[in-house]
């Protein structure tokens, strides 16, 4: 099973960013802000997790990460936008991690961009297989991993 890393790299009410990894392939994220993985409210607790592909009504087919404490239907799916809604910030995410090939910025707001395209991709390239997600943060001490996961070659 092929491994992917997703390591946050800054967040604020506008969302977390982090960058995806897995050999051979690179992107970004965004996720809610962190909000004590209330659900619908905040991206998920930093951990080891199994995505398997799904079929979405909403979003066609998706990567459907399992077993995340208290949550359910946590996607990998395209959007641009995983603000805090109580602060103004817009949103497309709700507690699900949306992916990009760019950082920036829509109507004044942090944004991926390019991200239909992007989820194709990385799904191409996982083969639409299970894969193994790793979530974690430059700091974090998860055995390793954080050091396994700069290793990894970018295109």
């Amino acid at each position: 099973m092929k491994t992917a890393f997703i390591i946050r790299q800054s967040s604020d009410d506008q969302g977390t960013i982090g960058t995806l990894l897995t050999e051979g392939f690179s992107a970004f994220v965004i996720e809610l802000p962190w909000r004590d993985n209330l659900s619908n409210l905040s991206c998920i607790p930093v951990g080891e997790y199994e995505a398997v592909i799904r079929k979405s009504n909403k979003f066609g087919t998706v990567y459907w990460i399992l077993k995340v404490k208290n949550r359910s239907y946590v996607l990998i799916h395209s959007g641009n936008f995983a603000g805090n809604t109580e602060k103004g910030f817009k949103t497309h995410s709700h507690g699900c991690i949306i992916i990009g090939k760019y950082v920036g910025k829509i109507e004044g707001q942090k944004a991926v961009l390019l991200s239909r395209n992007t989820l194709r991709q990385f799904m191409n390239h996982m083969g639409r297989e299970s894969f193994k997600l790793i979530v974690t943060t430059p700091s974090a001490k998860a055995d390793g991993f954080w050091h396994k996961a700069k290793a990894l070659p970018t295109p």
